[in-house]
C-alpha cells in the first residue's frame, strides 16, 4: 500500500485553508496581494537578500509560508488536534504561557521539525488551550465547562481517518484527499452561537477570548498569516488598501539583520452572529483578523536572553502595554535599547547569539581531500570553504502573541491572572511532551556542520 507523504498532506491542507479563509474574510485576499507585491519589490531592490533566500531554499517556500491560530476549550479537543496534526507531520514545538500578558490561555505551535520537511511546507498552527480554572466566577466556569462538554469539533469522518492513519501508518491518495476536506471543517467559521445573547455577554465580560472559545460550535481559525520580507512597508501600505493596522509592530525593532519574529495585524472583523435565543443574526462577534509576519534569525539561548533583557527594559521604560497612544514612544525606546544587540551576521555568529546553517562552497569542493579534518569551523569560513547562513526562526514569541491577541480583543480587555505557568498541565492535556525549539535549531546547525565535514573529506 502506497501512502501520501505527511509533508504533502500538510502542503495541501495549508492551501485549502488559505482558500477557505480568503472566502470567509475578503480582506485576507487584499492582504495577500499586498504581501506578494511587497515581497516582489524587496527581492528586486535587494539582490543580496534574494541570493540568501535562494541559497537557503527559503525563496521556494516563501509563497507557501503560512501560520494559523486556533483556540480550543478542553483537553480532549487539544489531544485530538495533536493526533490530527500528526497525520500532516506536525509536532508540538514549544510551550507558551500567555497569562502574564492578561490572556487566559497556554499554547504550543504544531509544525514540521526537520529542515527538509519545512522546505516542502513550513505551515504551522499556534494552538491555545483555554485555562478554565482562571475564570473566577464559579458558576460561569461551570457553565463554560458544560457548554464545551457538549460540542464535537471534529467530523466523524475526520476521526475515522485519524484512527486509520495511526493503524496503517499513513493515508492513501483518496484517503488523504478526504482527510484534508474533513479536517478543514474543524477550522470553519460558524455564524450560529451555542449560547444565548446574555450568556455570551457574561462570558465576554469575564474575557472576550473566553467568549470566543466557549460560545461557538468549533474553534474557527482566527487568523492566517503570510510571511513578508519587509513588514514596515506592509504596515505603511495597509491603510492605502483600506486596511487598518494595529498601532505597533510586535517583536524586535527594524534591523539590518532581522532576528526572531515581527508581527502586525488588522483589526478583528465585526461579524453577524445568531445567538440561541434570537431568530436571526442579530448579534455580533469580533475575533477573526488578518496578520502578517516577518521572520529573521533564530537566536541561541544566549541571544534570546539578551533579546528578552532589552525587550523588558524597553517595556519597563514605557510603563504600559504598547498601544495607539504610546506607539511612537515605544518604537523610540525599542530602537534605543536594541542598539546593544549586534546587527551583522558575523557578530551574531562569532558571539554565538544566533543559529546558522553551513554550506560547502565551490572553493571548498575544489579543495576536497586536502583539508585537515581537525580544521576549525572558523578556519574553513575564513578560507571560504564554507559559508554560513542564519537559520530562520520557525516559532513564536509569547509577548508578541499576547500583543496580537490583545490588540484584537480591545485595549480594555487586558486582565491580570494570579495563575502560574503550568506546562505540566498543558502537556497532560495534550497527551505528549512539547519539543524544545532551541534544541531543534541546535540539531539543525550541527547536522549542517557534520554534512559539510563529510562533503570535504577525500
Amino acid at each position: 500500500m502506497s501512502f501520501v507523504s505527511p509533508d504533502l498532506i500538510r502542503q495541501r491542507f495549508s492551501r485549502a485553508m488559505s482558500d477557505m479563509y480568503r472566502d470567509e474574510v475578503p480582506l485576507y485576499g487584499a492582504l495577500m496581494n499586498l504581501v506578494e507585491h511587497t515581497n516582489a519589490r524587496v527581492l528586486a531592490d535587494d539582490p543580496l537578500l534574494a541570493e540568501h533566500l535562494r541559497n537557503t531554499g527559503e525563496l521556494q517556500r516563501l509563497d507557501l509560508e503560512r501560520h494559523g491560530a486556533i483556540r480550543v476549550g478542553t483537553a480532549a479537543e487539544l489531544a485530538t488536534l495533536g493526533r490530527l496534526f500528526a497525520v500532516m507531520g506536525m509536532q508540538p514545538v514549544g510551550y507558551y504561557d500567555l497569562t502574564p500578558a492578561g490572556v487566559p490561555v497556554h499554547s504550543t505551535a504544531f509544525r514540521a521539525v526537520h529542515e527538509t520537511s519545512l522546505q516542502i511546507s513550513p505551515f504551522r498552527v499556534f494552538t491555545s488551550l483555554l485555562r478554565l480554572e482562571l475564570i473566577e466566577n464559579t458558576e460561569l466556569r461551570a457553565f463554560a465547562e458544560s457548554v464545551l462538554a457538549k460540542r464535537q469539533i471534529f467530523t466523524p469522518s475526520a476521526q475515522e481517518l485519524i484512527d486509520l492513519a495511526e493503524r496503517q501508518g499513513g493515508l492513501t491518495e483518496p484517503q488523504a484527499e478526504d482527510f484534508v476536506l474533513q479536517a478543514l471543517e474543524t477550522f470553519r467559521w460558524h455564524h450560529s452561537a451555542t449560547v444565548t445573547a446574555e450568556q455570551y455577554r457574561q462570558l465576554s465580560a469575564q474575557h472576550r477570548l473566553i467568549a470566543d472559545v466557549v460560545a461557538f460550535k468549533g474553534p474557527h481559525i482566527n487568523h492566517l498569516t503570510p510571511r513578508t520580507l519587509d513588514i514596515d512597508i506592509v504596515q505603511d501600505q495597509m491603510p492605502v488598501h483600506g486596511i487598518t493596522p494595529k498601532a505597533v509592530i510586535e517583536g524586535p525593532p527594524r534591523r539590518q539583520c532581522p532576528i526572531l519574529l515581527r508581527q502586525t495585524s488588522f483589526k478583528a472583523l465585526e461579524e453577524p452572529v445568531a445567538f440561541t435565543d434570537q431568530p436571526a443574526s442579530q448579534g455580533s462577534h469580533s475575533a477573526r483578523f488578518g496578520e502578517i509576519e516577518q521572520r529573521g534569525a533564530a537566536l541561541t539561548p544566549k541571544g534570546r536572553a539578551l533579546y528578552d533583557q532589552l525587550l523588558n527594559a524597553a517595556r519597563d521604560a514605557l510603563g504600559a502595554f504598547p498601544n495607539e497612544a504610546n506607539a511612537e514612544r515605544y518604537n523610540t525606546l525599542m530602537a534605543e535599547h536594541f542598539i546593544q544587540f549586534p546587527d551583522n551576521h558575523d557578530d551574531l555568529r562569532r558571539q554565538a547569539l544566533a543559529y546558522f546553517r553551513y554550506f560547502v562552497t565551490p572553493l571548498g569542493l575544489a579543495a576536497k581531500g586536502t583539508i585537515e579534518q581537525s580544521a576549525s569551523l572558523e578556519h574553513l569560513l575564513e578560507r571560504q570553504y564554507l559559508r554560513a547562513e542564519p537559520l530562520v526562526y520557525e516559532d513564536f514569541l509569547p509577548v508578541s502573541a499576547a500583543g496580537i491577541f490583545q490588540s484584537n480583543l480591545g485595549d480594555t480587555a487586558q486582565s491580570h491572572y494570579a495563575g502560574q505557568s503550568n506546562r505540566h498541565a498543558f502537556e497532560a492535556a495534550l497527551g505528549q511532551a512539547t519539543i524544545d525549539e532551541l534544541g531543534l535549531y541546535a540539531e539543525t546547525q550541527q547536522r549542517s556542520i557534520d554534512e559539510c565535514r563529510l562533503a570535504l573529506k577525500a
